[in-house]
């Protein structure tokens, strides 16, 4: 009968193999396991990862924090509604008439005129209503406003193919603007204060409403884009304004641009009788408020440090062409919403 084996040879054996099997093991370790550059290499790319991640979230937070502290729309309108004592008030007379792109004009007016403080924006429509549309507009606006409307007469009113230089626009509408002031200075005292001729399509620096603030009896600054010139300006000598730089009728008393004045109040209530007129050459209307007004050339207080910088310039906004609805409508079968406001 054969000899078992002995418990402890087999215990030996064991250990034998077990050992082989962790050499065989080690000896094969460098065969699978990625280098230790490797390792390193991944871990640091997954804690720039983590830092960029970290980063992200503190930006992420100042910016949350930000729109939370950011004032609303409503907020700013009636931050801009506050009148500020001691602070002359601007009154903005602006004249303006239905045209596929009015309200694109007064929205970007509107947004300029946000910034200025004590302002008070009057509209004057050529219109026999007050329309929706700048109804609606300046009821959101967010500026204090006054809404007026006067038609200008088919006899003196440009047509759609009239050049811009055939006939004075928005006489009417400006007169019904100092009419308006002269009303109001009745029941309340309105100085101090300047008035302003603000065409609605122009382009303002805001720069030009606190030079025009503190005027003592009329201001005047350049034009630019204006007269067929970059700019139209007074002359000014030694702080004087001595004539006018203008390539059409220098001749005239105030031979510059609607945009390039604005007048005390006080000196409008003053002449009560001073206004524009469509009687008058193409040319004439700021020479004909100015003068109605006793003003002399020696009374002008050029701005603008004297007249050297560009602060409004008489940006026209370009006519659309809407070539494409009569061929939608044929396309279609239907051209725009007429219902949507544009």
């Amino acid at each position: 009968m054969k000899r078992l084996v002995h418990p402890r040879r087999f215990v030996q054996f064991y250990l034998v193999l077990v050992t082989c099997a962790v050499i065989l093991l080690l000896a094969n370790y460098a065969a699978w396991c990625p280098e230790e550059e490797e390792i390193k290499a991944g871990q640091d790319l997954l804690e720039t990862y983590r830092e960029r991640i970290r980063e992200a979230d503190v930006t992420i937070n100042q910016l949350n924090a930000k729109l939370r502290a950011r004032p609303s729309l409503e907020s700013i309108h009636k931050h801009q509604n506050e009148y500020i004592p001691g602070l002359p008030m601007i009154y903005l007379i602006t004249p303006t008439h239905s045209r596929l792109e009015q309200k694109a004009d007064l929205v970007r007016l509107s947004y300029t005129l946000l910034h200025v403080y004590n302002i008070h924006w009057i509209i004057i429509e050529d219109s026999d209503i007050k329309t929706p549309v700048v109804s609606n507009f300046l009821k959101t606006s967010g500026l204090n406003y006054t809404h007026r409307n006067v038609k200008t007469p088919p006899e003196v009113k440009l047509t759609d193919t009239d050049p811009n230089w055939l006939k004075p626009r928005g006489v009417l509408q400006r007169n019904a603007g100092l009419q308006w002031l002269r009303e109001t200075a009745l029941k309340k005292k309105l100085e101090p204060a300047v008035v302003y001729f603000a065409d609605d399509d122009n382009t303002y620096s805001m720069q030009l409403f606190e030079e025009m603030r503190y005027t003592r009896k009329v201001s005047v600054w350049p034009v630019g884009l204006v007269g067929g010139l970059r700019y139209e300006s007074p002359i000014v000598v030694r702080g004087t304004v001595t004539g006018w730089f203008t390539y059409w009728k220098p001749q005239r008393p105030f031979a510059m641009d609607m945009a390039g004045f604005a007048v005390n109040v006080r000196l409008l209530l003053q002449h009560p009788n001073a206004q524009f007129t469509n009687a008058v050459q193409r040319g004439y209307q700021e020479s004909t408020l100015l003068s109605g007004l006793g003003v002399m050339l020696s009374d002008l207080e050029p701005k603008a440090n004297g007249c050297s910088k560009i602060l409004v310039w008489h940006t026209r906004t370009e006519k659309t062409k809407l070539k494409n609805e009569d061929k939608m409508k044929q396309k279609l079968g239907r051209g725009s919403d007429l219902n949507m406001e544009v």
